[in-house]
């Protein structure tokens, strides 16, 4: 991806930290917004744009950790935690929640760099599946009520005999029914449908093993 399509989100209360660290991304080529507190951040409109967040764990007011935890994995980009001061169950809480990295002031800029761009590719990794999905459920929704009984039948295990009879109709129709959600879900072939079935979470007590 080109440096216009990815931005840094800097939440710092030391406006020394800030300016440093916003003009070694200027010198990279890198896009950066900077914030003097977490409620600063929180009130930014973000784009849509592949991201990361750079945050301080000492924070006024809502510190690094409770914004994260605020935050959530849903609408937070993945984090990078700076600190000067810090301990080991900070870390540890930090890094069970998701953040990328841990990193304790004085920075080293290609740790942070390196940090970064790991940050980059673990939220355009997630982005990507978020797309995948959409593109699922939207294939799923083409499914008449019908062969949205077939499918988790079919990858649960069941032969088409057996999926017939279960469900009362014809092994011919089951076929009929087999083709039609085969080519609404887009699938190459049956282990890539048993793959999606996978990704949407078919319930276990619909996929009859």
């Amino acid at each position: 991806m080109k440096a216009a399509s990815e931005i840094i989100y800097l939440v710092d209360d030391d406006p020394r930290v800030r300016e440093g660290l916003a003009e070694l991304f200027a010198s990279l080529e890198m896009m950066c917004a900077t914030f003097a507190s977490a409620l600063d951040f929180l009130g930014y409109v973000r784009t849509d744009t592949c991201a990361c967040l750079v945050l301080d764990i000492q924070l006024p007011g809502l510190n690094g950790l409770d914004l994260q935890r605020q935050l959530g994995d849903d609408s937070s980009p993945p984090i990078i935690f700076i600190s000067g001061c810090a301990d080991i169950p900070s870390t540890v809480r930090a890094m069970k929640a998701g953040a990328v990295e841990f990193l304790t002031k004085p920075l080293d800029p290609d740790m942070l760099v390196a940090a970064i761009r790991a940050a980059f590719a673990k939220d355009l990794q997630w982005r990507q599946t978020a797309l995948e999905m959409v593109e699922l459920r939207r294939r799923l929704a083409l499914l008449t009520p019908r062969e949205r009984e077939v499918l988790p039948l079919l990858v649960g295990g069941m032969l088409n005999k057996q999926a017939a009879a279960w469900l009362g109709i014809s092994e011919v129709t089951l076929q009929v029914h087999r083709g039609q959600v085969m080519r609404k879900m887009a699938a190459a072939s049956f282990a890539d449908l048993v793959r999606m079935a996978g990704k949407l979470g078919l319930p276990a007590s619909e996929r009859i093993l």
